[in-house]
């Protein structure tokens, strides 16, 4: 792994880059062969509350997390619980759909030695669709959608952009600013 650490009113130490990276790296031991990604750290420090936010961007997957804590290092040590808990959530899954069409049995190296701990997880990790909605998309502009969005009261508003005519989401981040979703052409 090729780590990208980056602090925003932080100096990133050579004592926190080593910490990150060694926590980081224990990630490697579930798979066979480690991935080749870059990882992409972010270290934050706002009003006191330290945040971090870690993408690794893999074939079929990406791993994502984010945590904010009062001290940096127990922050980092959540992050990569919350990054353990996806991959083993999506080991789970992926070798559950290649029992079930027969296909090869294993396709991580540790999943055997580590499902049955997984298993107590594997039954609140399921992913239920509970409602369904469809609607008719508005051409608009962005702007437009945002102010739709908030009078909607929701944190997201799908909708298909007036100039390209391609569908767009806008969303409301963490930080009360908006970000705009477009599919690449």
């Amino acid at each position: 792994m090729k780590f990208n650490i980056r602090g925003e009113n932080l100096e990133v130490t050579g004592a926190i880059r080593d910490y990150v990276e060694k926590k980081i790296s224990k990630l490697e031991r579930y798979f066979d062969t480690p991935p080749t990604s870059d990882v992409h750290v972010n270290l934050s420090v706002y009003n006191d509350e330290q945040r971090i936010e870690v993408t690794i961007p893999m074939t079929n997957l990406l791993l994502r997390g984010e945590v904010q804590h009062i001290d940096l290092y127990a922050a980092i040590d959540l992050v990569v619980d919350k990054l353990e808990r996806q991959i083993r959530k999506y080991k789970t899954k992926v070798n559950r759909k290649f029992r079930q069409d027969g296909s090869p049995k294993h396709v991580f190296a540790e999943l055997e030695k580590e499902s049955a701990n997984v298993a107590v997880e594997e039954d609140s990790d399921e992913i239920e669709i509970v409602r369904t909605k469809r609607f008719n998309l508005k051409p608009m502009d962005s702007e437009e959608a945002v102010l739709q969005m908030d009078m909607l009261g929701h944190a997201f508003y799908v909708f298909t952009n007036a100039v390209t005519n391609d569908t767009n989401v806008v969303y409301r981040r963490k930080d009360g600013k908006y970000g705009l979703i477009e599919p690449n052409a």
